[in-house]
């Protein structure tokens, strides 16, 4: 580890001599290499410096009154130091300079930082941030509140208080007093990591509490239709109109792949005709990629269900999509009148579309990636499951092939 160096000098600026021919003097202060300077508002006559030490000779009473301030200043600086070091916040030479003249910005509490980040998102959501996104971070911060006031007994806490234990608690926390899954409490880490990072980059956190802490999230097995099921929710009649509606834009996302927040706001100038052919051509609101994906027929008749639905028209959206929430608890309702012994979710679609739908039908993985607007084939993969179905025509050809070859009796 580099040693940390620390060094405080006291120097008269010569080239900046008064009428009256004394010389300002200054401190300097180096760490770490970098350097800072401030006057201390103290003259002396050029004469009277001694630099090797950076004293004056103190031969007179204001000299001696010089020197004396000099100790000051040093004693006052090491403290500044000490104080800045107990509140976790980096030293260096800008920040102990500003630390002694009180023009030290207030370093925020944890959620006092958290809240001006979630503020900020919230301007720039639909621009810079998807909704989704907002929300996550507005939930995190509710997670961290309920921690600090269990833990602590306090409204919030110093950024010093932050450290590997702080985040081992919290994991803890989210596991068992909010019951998250574990997947889920690692993303909820992974929220407030951003905020540290701010912390770490202004100065105001020493170390980093995340450099040694592992995530590593769960495989997770997500359900999705086979050809069977698909088709038992297709034909199934639902009399309830907000049922129906549900299971119209889940079928939807099943045949094209769209994600939750893109069917959301999909609308009709997503849609352009290539060759005859209608296709989605969107920007993902996730990662900014876009995907092209050609309408198959359940696609189109969902459409022209709803080209006249009035909540389509004055939001000037293809599809009535409820909320991902309500979109959920309904298809667990839809699986279980369609007879499916399986816990579906908006994301089950996708995972469908990509299994089902195409890889089974031998669409390649490439053109699954584009489809899916993926930034690359790895993560197609984390959806393309090897099915049963493509198993079984995969291997017809090797069934063909050895089906009628015969072993010899010798």
């Amino acid at each position: 580890m580099k040693r940390s160096t620390f060094n405080v000098l006291f120097v008269v600026n010569s080239t900046k001599k008064l009428k009256d021919g004394s010389l300002p003097v200054y401190v300097r202060v180096t760490i770490n290499g970098e350097r800072t300077e401030f006057a201390l508002q103290r003259t002396i006559r050029e004469e009277s410096w001694v630099s090797e030490s950076g004293r004056t000779d103190g031969k007179t009473k204001q000299n001696k009154e010089v020197n004396s301030y000099i100790d000051f200043v040093r004693s006052n600086l090491l403290l500044k130091k000490r104080e800045l070091e107990e509140r976790g916040i980096l030293v260096t030479a800008e920040a102990l300079k500003n630390a002694y003249l009180g023009i030290d910005h207030k370093v925020p509490d944890v959620l006092e930082l958290f809240n001006d980040h979630n503020e900020k998102c919230k301007k720039l959501e639909g621009k810079d941030f998807a909704p989704g996104t907002v929300v996550k971070y507005a939930t995190c911060y509710n997670h961290v509140e309920a921690f600090i006031k269990m833990k602590f007994h306090a409204k919030d806490v110093r950024f010093i208080d932050i450290n590997q234990m702080f985040l081992k608690d919290f994991e803890i926390f989210l596991k068992t007093e909010r019951g998250c899954q574990h997947n889920t409490a690692i993303k909820y880490l992974a929220n407030f990591k951003k905020i540290v990072r701010i912390a770490l980059a202004n100065g105001w956190l020493k170390a980093n509490p995340f450099a040694n802490y592992a995530f590593k999230l769960d495989d997770v097995d997500m359900n999705y239709l086979d050809e069977k099921e698909l088709t038992m929710l297709m034909n199934k009649d639902f009399r309830i109109e907000r049922v129906q509606q549900v299971r119209d834009v889940f079928l939807f996302c099943c045949f094209t792949g769209l994600a939750f927040s893109d069917v959301k706001s999909l609308n009709k100038k997503d849609i352009v005709e290539k060759e005859g052919q209608l296709w989605i051509v969107k920007k993902r609101q996730k990662t900014k990629n876009w995907c092209n994906i050609p309408l198959m027929e359940p696609a189109l008749q969902i459409l022209e269900r709803y080209e006249e639905h009035a909540g389509c028209i004055i939001h000037n959206r293809l599809l009535p999509v409820y909320s991902n929430q309500k979109m959920n608890a309904y298809l667990k309702e839809i699986a279980d009148l369609a007879g499916i012994n399986k816990s579906l979710s908006t994301h089950s679609a996708r995972h469908t579309f990509a299994t089902t739908v195409t890889l089974t039908n031998q669409v390649s993985i490439k053109v699954v990636s584009k489809m899916l607007g993926h930034s690359s084939v790895k993560m197609t993969e984390k959806y393309a499951r090897v099915v049963d179905d493509l198993i079984i025509k995969d291997m017809q050809q090797v069934k063909n092939k050895f089906g009628r070859a015969a072993l010899s009796s010798n």
